[in-house]
């Protein structure tokens, strides 16, 4: 917000809007923490129901449930949970439903014993390789296993050198912790960097989630002093999948354990922190080889780092940063000393450098001894000789500064000393004693250590000591030449802003390694596509349909991103995943479970993965598909960024809780209208509905587009106020038969297909009660179970008790759609609610195959009743597709050669793609001239 001068005088409606901007702040300000909040109660939870789950699993679970039954018993609770006084009760509805085999199939559901079903279990003579089970009356029953068909290795493959090229950014993941250590080289090194131009992105390297969510949309990372403990090594692997040539930063030899142990300071420290030191050192010299390459404060520490293994290695030293120079501006001048004394000062920050003060120690006693007017400073952390006792208080103690005023204490001392042991570990370190001295005009001695050698020179800008001898004169020598002192400083701080300035060094030493950031060219529309789920989790019509529309918009020559979720994968970080899915670039995000209403709905740690995705892949439009589980707060992000957006309508969620308008009873709504008070009545418990209707109407309100793909379903949505001119159609297209349908043969029992899983929706309950009743065998029943392939089972043989035969098979892929369709004769699609649009049914009646589905709705608009399918009511009875099935089956030789007379009116992908660019390129087109 832009704060008005004071001689501006704003009218009461300015005023007004100020405030409002102030409040809107605020709530978004709010929302943030609560979802950062939420985001980590949710992995907490989903942590906790793995652990749950791994348990349940386990031999030993397995083994005590029988106890624990007993145990429940004793309390006077069944195993569930539930009064034990239920248990009549129950046990009179199950035997209603089905008898001792509905009983028996209870009590098996709930104690599996998986050893003899294994014996009882044969293979089927006609479905070779799959299970069969006498159980069922007359009926075969066919299973295959529930192993995951997709595969994880999309996400661990390197990444494609088709993805496109991300606008420039430079992710530090390093340790900020050691404020000084972060100050030089963490902080310094942003400021460098974005002088450059560069945008600059820094990551505790301890939040190892959100580090690999940001790895994705780097173009360069730097590991500062991390060590390679287990998940910092998956970020490193993770860096190299990404092509993203990892260096590993430090500023202290702390990966040569026998070069630590050379340093006299370590020796001073207790056995426990010298143990801890050295099982650190082989961390870091992990971690800094898996890199490859490196990055280091001096040219000694450079060399270090190549003698260990590292092939290439840059130097970027320690400098001046902006508050160093704005703190050294601000303090007063010393001026005249109200006495004769000539005050040397020590800064240490940490309680390990008593051996590099010791290098000076027996020089400054024989000064002190002397030169009484010569005084001591000690600033920091530092073990003094009991000789320096006979001083009194020409001996003086600073502890606990702060930054500026360590530097303003400095800066009231006339002699700056930086002493280090002659060692390859302080061969290594900086300069930055100097140069902090130089900043505030202090003259400095200093151990002609490597990186002093680099910039001081001896009685031009500084002395350099090393024996006791020429410590004790170079004391003397200052303490006993004002002007020496002043000349030596004045020179020292012109030397240091003249090399060490943030502007000097970035564009030396930053430019000379990171470049200037160069904007990747832009030739082709840019459109960025939401679904929940996308390619290897190919899950669902919509995301068929997107993956096919993707495919095409690229051959069309328009650049496509995706952002979806990923599932949980062993041995990999809960962070986002970017890949490439038949060239599209892809980002994959952790979503909420399903049990999650709100963060399904309105999820402010997906808006902010989104807002991520959406910086960084720059769309010139958003085209939003299945959104659930993503949410609706990524379309306030595009509405702030000013990125207009396209809604695919594919079902009632913008409108409905319930996202098939479906009840809980599994009856269909009904409602055109929709009435929230009805609403509240469904879903009585339910205390967002009125905030959910105003987030849903709002999004949809400023959606620059409404894409449904029916003519059925768009009337829906303009039956709840939707303007005419902001919906289209845009029909799906679908596969198309890639080769001749296989001849049915005549005589044979008619086949029948479902592919909508167990879901209410769908009409399983009503297909599964109709097979049941059926009193007869001449048919057969493929069920899809879609659930396979996200790797566990919904659909099992052994609940079912039918004549006929029954085989489940896992969801087939798009390649596969004419050998599924050449099992079946008749399409059932019993949808309990009207469909926005039935992509199976398309697929089905181009391959002459005859549909019995439920009308009205999008999913009967290419179905003629009685010429190429068998109209239904949506009335959620099993009784009216019962009907339907016994007069198909009173009638086999129907479908013997049977051709659908009407398949030039089905869609096609090609047609879709060319309808839907045009309005995406309408879109683009009208956010440019605006």
């Amino acid at each position: 917000m832009t704060v008005p001068s004071k001689d501006v005088t704003l009218l009461p409606a300015e005023v007004e809007e100020d405030s409002q901007k102030v409040l809107l702040e605020s709530y978004r300000s709010s929302s943030r923490l609560n979802g950062m909040r939420a985001d980590g109660l949710q992995a907490e939870s989903a942590h906790l129901r793995h652990q749950i789950s791994l348990i349940h699993r386990s031999l030993s679970w397995r083994v005590t449930q029988p106890l624990r039954a007993v145990r429940s018993l004793s309390l006077g609770r069944l195993p569930s949970g539930r009064p034990l006084r239920e248990l009549p009760e129950r046990l009179s509805a199950l035997w209603d439903e089905g008898g001792v085999k509905a009983i028996g199939r209870a009590v098996e559901k709930r104690f599996p014993v998986r050893e003899r079903l294994k014996k009882n279990v044969r293979p089927s003579s006609k479905h070779s390789g799959k299970l069969s089970s006498p159980g069922a009356s007359r009926a075969v029953v066919s299973e295959v296993s529930s192993k995951p068909e997709f595969s994880v290795a999309v996400y661990t493959d390197r990444l494609d050198k088709t993805a496109v090229t991300l606008p420039p950014r430079i992710l530090i993941i390093a340790e900020v912790s050691i404020r000084q250590c972060a100050k030089y080289r963490v902080w310094q090194k942003r400021d460098l960097l974005e002088r450059l131009g560069w945008t600059v992105q820094v990551v505790d390297w301890r939040d190892v989630n959100v580090a690999m969510s940001a790895l994705q949309l780097c173009t360069q990372v730097i590991f500062y002093r991390v060590p390679g403990f287990d998940d910092v090594m998956k970020l490193v692997r993770e860096a190299h999948r990404l092509r993203l040539e990892p260096r590993w930063e430090v500023d202290d030899l702390i990966f040569d354990a026998e070069e630590y142990l050379q340093n006299g300071n370590i020796s001073s420290l207790p056995r426990s922190e010298q143990d801890l030191l050295m099982s650190g050192v082989l961390l870091f010299k992990r971690c800094m080889l898996a890199c490859g390459q490196g990055i280091a404060s001096t040219r000694a520490l450079a060399q270090a780092m190549r003698d260990a293994g590292l092939k290439h290695v840059d130097v970027v030293e320690n400098a001046l940063d902006r508050e160093t120079l704005e703190i050294a501006a601000s303090l007063p001048s010393r001026g005249e000393a109200v006495d004769e004394r000539v005050w040397v000062s020590y800064g240490s920050g940490t309680n390990t450098h008593d051996e590099d003060f010791r290098q000076a120690e027996a020089g400054l006693i024989a000064a002190l001894d002397e030169e009484p007017r010569l005084c001591l400073r000690i600033i920091g952390q530092l073990r003094l000789s009991k000789e320096f006792d006979r001083f009194g208080d020409r001996v003086e103690r600073l502890t606990e500064l702060s930054y500026r005023d360590y530097l303003a204490a400095l800066a009231q001392t006339d002699i700056a000393i930086a002493p280090l042991e002659p060692t390859l570990f302080n061969d290594c370190k900086s300069n930055i004693k100097f140069l902090e001295a130089a900043i505030v005009r202090v003259a400095a001695i200093c151990s002609p250590r490597d990186a002093f050698l680099a910039v001081m020179r001896h009685e031009e800008n500084g002395l350099l000591a090393v024996t006791r001898d020429e410590w004790k004169s170079c004391f003397l020598k200052l303490a006993r030449d004002k002007d020496l002192r002043d000349r030596l400083a004045v020179q020292a701080w012109q030397d240091v802003t003249e090399r060490y300035a943030p502007e000097s060094m970035a564009f030396t030493q930053g430019k000379d390694l990171f470049g200037l950031p160069v904007a990747p060219e832009r030739k082709a529309l840019r459109v960025l596509m939401t679904n929940v789920y996308y390619a290897p989790r190919s899950f669902g019509g919509a995301t068929i349909v997107v993956e096919e529309l993707a495919l095409r918009l690229r051959k069309s020559g328009v650049e496509v991103g995706m952002l979806t979720s990923r599932p949980h994968l062993d041995g990999r970080l809960s962070g986002n995943i970017r890949y490439v899915a038949n060239g599209t670039d892809v980002l994959a995000a952790m979503i909420p479970d399903g049990n999650d209403v709100i963060g399904s709905m309105d999820n402010p740690h997906m808006a902010g993965q989104f807002a991520d995705w959406l910086d960084a892949y720059q769309p010139d439009v958003v085209h939003v598909h299945a959104a659930q589980g993503l949410g609706t707060a990524m379309l306030r992000v595009c509405q702030e960024r000013g990125v207009p957006y396209v809604l695919t309508l594919h079902d009632a969620w913008w409108l409905c809780d319930r996202q098939f308008m479906v009840r809980g009873d599994g009856r269909y709504c009904f409602q055109t209208t929709i009435d929230q008070q009805v609403c509240q009545m469904c879903v009585p418990h339910a205390r967002h509905l009125k905030d959910r209707w105003f987030l849903m109407h709002q999004a949809l309100s400023e959606a620059a587009l409404l894409i449904s793909p029916s003519e059925a379903h768009r009337q829906l949505y303009l039956a709840n106020g939707v303007e005419p001119e902001r919906i289209v159609v845009n029909r799906n297209g679908f596969r198309w038969p890639e080769r001749p349908r296989t001849p049915r043969i005549p005589g044979t029992p008619v086949r029948f297909g479902f592919v909508g899983g167990t879901e209410a929706v769908k009409g399983y309950p009503q297909l599964k009660k109709c097979m049941e009743s059926l009193d007869r065998s001449d048919w057969e029943l493929v069920l899809v179970d879609n659930k396979l392939n996200l790797g566990f089972s919904s659909i099992h043989a052994r609940d079912w008790s039918v004549k006929g035969h029954l085989e489940i098979v896992p969801a087939f892929s798009q390649n596969g759609l004419d050998d599924f369709y050449d099992q079946i004769d008749v399409l059932l699609f019993p949808s309990q609610w009207k469909e926005s649009y039935g992509l199976t049914v398309r697929e089905a009646l181009s391959r002459d195959v005859w549909v019995v589905t439920t009308a009205p709705g999008g999913q009967s608009e290419d179905v003629v009743d009685g010429v190429n399918g068998t109209y239904l009511p949506i009335d959620a009875r099993a009784e009216t597709l019962a009907a339907a099935v016994e007069a198909i089956l009173d009638q086999p030789g129907k479908f013997d050669g049977y051709v659908n007379p009407f398949k030039d009116r089905l869609a096609t992908y090609e047609a879709q793609t060319e309808e839907l660019l045009g309005f995406l390129e309408m879109v683009a087109k009208r956010k440019n001239k605006n």
